[in-house]
């Protein structure tokens, strides 16, 4: 098996199968970024392949000055950045817009390491609801939240994909938290009171 500069190194010589191997092993770190920035699957899903087509097309301009991966992932981030611009034009969000969630509760944390059906659930319910959340934001905001917690990249990373300041990045990040940590603190607050009302 091949290591990643092998690899890149064997697919800057017109190697098909090498660069085929290198979509083998980040298809899904690429699918999952697109999905956190777009918020639907069939989008990611193309936007994904689109990504790995401009990296083929484009791999003799890569420098290693980064990882293979996060080249790719800097191309599915500018290629949703440009996708979520298009969007926004057509429907302006606000970062306030009320929405309707449905009347579950939030999912616990669960200490055991045996996960049960209920719990896989409730996680994956509250994994839905995360990234619907997610997909009220504003673009700027998502970008910056999706880039920082869910891909990692450090806040310098970040401001260089987004083309603007630390400062902004940290405030985008910042307001973008408090966002959905204020809408899950409402809804479980809700379902308190619903359950003391009809329980």
């Amino acid at each position: 098996m091949h290591n990643e500069d092998e690899l890149v190194r064997m697919s800057k010589n017109g190697d098909i199968n090498a660069f085929e191997e290198l979509v083998c092993r980040y298809e899904r770190k690429i699918f999952t970024a697109a999905f956190r920035l777009i918020g639907n699957r069939e989008d990611a899903a193309d936007l994904a392949q689109e990504a790995f087509l401009r990296a083929f097309r484009s791999i003799q301009g890569f420098r290693a000055e980064a990882s293979f991966l996060t080249w790719l992932y800097s191309i599915v981030t500018n290629l949703c950045r440009d996708e979520l611009r298009k969007r926004a034009r057509v429907q302006l969000e606000s970062l306030d817009e009320r929405i309707t969630l449905d009347d579950n509760e939030v999912a616990k944390q669960f200490s055991s390491p045996e996960v049960g059906p209920a719990e896989v659930y409730e996680q994956k319910e509250l994994q839905e609801k995360i990234q619907g959340l997610i997909n009220t934001l504003l673009p700027e905001y998502r970008m910056a939240l999706v880039l920082r917690d869910i891909q990692g990249f450090t806040y310098e990373e970040i401001a260089i994909q987004m083309e603007c300041s630390l400062g902004t990045v940290k405030s985008r990040i910042n307001r973008a938290r408090n966002y959905l940590k204020d809408k899950l603190l409402a809804e479980r607050e809700q379902n308190n009171r619903n359950a003391r009302l009809y329980g």
